[in-house]
């Protein structure tokens, strides 16, 4: 971009980085802001906080909590990394220049020939002259180069990326945000700041993205945040989402008692920020966060603003939240008859909130696509009460002790708002305490369910082998399928990767390839060490399963899995990757050189690029905090 003159740099107002705590008054506020002692910047670990790693193969993630050695425990010596010597020098910050060189005590050089006769006493001569016999030795002949003259900069503002389009540089600005987890001290985004100082148009662009995912991982960065958009209320209009998925109370080396005494983060300014908020479209809340709710807070959120789309509540279970959250949505003014806005909702392992509060809430979503009630006291009437418009995409039904099998699968395959739409679907239960479908469930579910579906988890379901032909078709077009707890066999898992099979009259017909990414095989009963790597009966880790990526087992397989790659002396092309409760044994991507790289990345995973999450997104991001631990540690 051409230079801008300074007269078109616009002052710049004051500014808060949601995404940045490296103020001065955030860095002194802590011991371990300071740095690392070889002089880089270290990073507070946010506690629980988990991220997927992107350079990584799948099922790589990055677990931010590290370990910090106690003052008991030995530290290791670490000896500093020895610098390879430069291929150049160049003169130091005190070099004169080279008209200053003393000449022997005899002055400063003021000319070449000064110079060449010190060379002459100390070298003889120059190392480019040559010394003929009885000729004055000259300096090399220097092309002289005609410096060509430079185009004039265009007056201000009629650069050409000045003059793309408002919406195209957006676009392009906004790849310049980190959507990095905010767990550390150090500056970010800042491509981001270096874009408001470059002209009218770019500072305009620019704040747009900055302001429009507030990120916060403590409340130090929220106040500092309130106090600058109460100053400029014209930012808050700006911003579209509130993430709390990284926040902690938990830091500085303060207890959760003088967290509360500071007074950054209480019901009273996250109402003040929520009313400087009207274009506010997602708001990602947690377990962290919920005694700082209160009932107008939950009003708030509810009926006031009404470009609200998406609300996340994950983890909040307390009978405190329970009774605020029933009294704003019961008490005082009643809700609308209508909630067309609000269309992505999540009560993931919210487990107190009353049954009656949900058929109250789901009969007035009526563009709902986005359902998690994960774990929650949800019955089978709050289903059938979402009203017919809706078109849900993601469902999340795992743990729901409250429903009813039959009318579960009835709800599934007969109303309209999941019957053809449903993309993810997550049914998992622990069968050792309450199984959600039984075999005649299962018998009655998988034919029904839509072509639209990716993702399915039956874990905990009666799955036996009379349920594999009913399971082949689905293994066309899903590309996750959880089948945990089943009594399936062996050659139950072949039949999802054969590419042929015989008809009736004996003769071979070819199937569509399998198009499955993640198996999840925990706690299935043959699956054995021996049944795995038998490639003889077993067509699970070999060339005819792929796209096969990631298949998920329980601890008594992962386990001689980790030992044996430490002792086997050749690769069989699958890598074990653990995570919390959780792992998986995951195809290296060199095994299968002729195929494209799939990092995972899929539109309906919203962000996350890995397999097997079990919570369902509620906006498009990166996948981590709290938020990352549900979906892929838990």
């Amino acid at each position: 971009m051409a230079a801008v003159s300074p007269s078109e740099k616009k002052p710049m107002v004051p500014r808060f980085n949601t995404n940045c705590c490296g103020d001065q008054h955030s860095r002194d506020s802590s011991p371990s802001s300071c740095g690392t002692p070889d002089g880089s910047s270290s990073r507070r670990p946010s506690f629980g906080s988990i991220k997927e790693d992107v350079d990584g193969i799948a099922q790589s993630f990055v677990d931010t909590q590290q370990h910090t050695p106690s003052q008991k425990e030995p530290r290791k010596l670490e000896l500093p990394e020895m610098q390879p010597t430069p291929d150049f020098c160049c003169p130091c910050g005190g070099f004169l220049g080279w008209k200053q060189i003393r000449l022997g005590g005899r002055g400063l050089s003021r000319s070449f020939g000064d110079l060449r006769g010190l060379g002459n006493l100390q070298a003889k001569g120059w190392a480019w002259e040559t010394t003929d016999s009885g000729k004055e030795l000259k300096p090399p002949q220097v092309p002289v180069v005609v410096e060509q003259e430079l185009p004039p900069s265009p007056p201000p503002g009629t650069s050409a990326l000045e003059k793309v389009p408002p919406e195209v540089l957006d676009q392009i600005i906004s790849l310049l945000a980190l959507d990095v987890p905010p767990n550390g001290y150090t500056p970010r985004n800042v491509d981001l700041i270096s874009c408001l100082l470059a002209s009218r148009t770019l500072h305009a662009a620019t704040l747009s993205v900055l302001y429009r995912n507030m990120t916060f991982p403590h409340s130090g960065v929220f106040a500092k945040a309130l106090n600058h958009v109460s100053q400029y209320p014209a930012l808050g209009t700006l911003v579209r989402r509130l993430d709390f998925s990284h926040f902690t109370n938990v830091g500085f080396s303060r207890s959760r008692q003088m967290n509360a005494e500071i007074q950054n983060l209480t019901s009273r300014t996250l109402m003040q920020c929520l009313d400087l908020l009207p274009n506010l479209k997602e708001c990602l809340l947690q377990e962290h966060l919920e005694g700082d709710f209160s009932v107008d807070i939950l009003r708030k959120l509810f009926m006031d603003l009404p470009n609200l789309r998406a609300l996340d509540f994950c983890g909040c279970a307390t009978q405190a939240f329970s009774q605020k959250i029933t009294e704003a949505l019961t008490g005082g003014p009643p809700l609308p008859m209508s909630m067309p806005n609000l269309q992505r909702l999540s009560f993931h392992e919210c487990s107190t909130i009353p049954a009656p509060l949900f058929d109250n809430l789901l009969s007035r979503l009526t563009n709902l696509t986005h359902l998690d009630l994960t774990h929650t006291q949800v019955n089978d009437s709050a289903l059938f009460a979402i009203p017919e418009t809706a078109r849900i995409t993601h469902l999340s039904v795992s743990r729901c002790t409250r429903l009813r099998p039959s009318a579960l699968v009835e709800f599934l395959t007969t109303h309209p708002a999941v019957r053809d739409s449903l993309v993810f679907l997550n049914l998992m239960t622990d069968p050792t305490r309450f199984r959600l479908l039984e075999e005649d469930d299962v018998t009655a579910l998988l034919p029904k369910l839509p072509q639209t579906l990716r993702s399915l988890n039956l874990g905990g379901a009666r799955v036996t082998s009379d349920h594999a032909p009913l399971l082949v078709p689905l293994t066309k077009h899903l590309e996750e399928l959880s089948l945990a707890s089943a009594d399936i066999s062996v050659t139950d898992v072949n039949s999802f990767f054969a590419r042929t099979r015989q008809t009736e009259s004996g003769a071979e017909e070819s199937l569509p390839p399998s198009t499955l990414c993640y198996l999840d095989l925990t706690k299935v009963s043959s699956m054995t060490i021996a049944s795995i790597f038998n490639s003889n009966t077993c067509s699970l880790l070999s060339d005819q399963s792929y796209p096969l990526q990631v298949v998920e087992f329980v601890d008594r397989i992962i386990n001689p899995l980790r030992e044996r790659a430490k002792t086997q002396r050749v690769s069989v092309g699958w890598t074990v990757r653990e995570l919390g409760r959780r792992g998986w044994y995951v195809r290296d991507r060199w095994s299968v050189p002729n195929e494209a790289i799939d990092d995972g990345s899929r539109s309906w995973k919203m962000g996350a690029r890995w397999w097997g999450m079990r919570k369902i997104p509620m906006a498009v991001g990166d996948v981590g905090g709290i938020y990352g631990h549900y979906m892929f540690k838990k």
